[in-house]
């Protein structure tokens, strides 16, 4: 059964990853969330067409750390056997 998606905000964010561990200023949080000079975000929020605030899906928003964080087990094992 697949669980409906969560849309949270800038703060909840910012407490999902603080509870992963990931300890983020809110100044760190707006800057992840604003698009550069390309248009594009560090993470994938949206805003909110009702609420005209800015959202990302919390499974998202976890699954991209998660994923960043075992390719970075991946490189780090690779180098490990590499210098054996």
């Amino acid at each position: 059964m697949k669980i409906p998606p969560c849309y949270i905000g800038l703060h909840q964010a910012r407490q999902v990853l603080a509870d992963m561990g990931v300890e983020l200023n809110e100044r760190q949080m707006k800057r992840a969330a604003e698009p550069d000079a390309r248009g594009h975000r560090k993470l994938p929020f949206f805003v909110d067409p009702i609420e005209g605030t800015l959202k990302i899906e919390k499974g998202a928003l976890m699954e991209i750390y998660n994923n960043l964080h075992a390719q970075a087990m991946r490189d780090f094992n690779a180098n490990v056997l590499l210098s054996w």
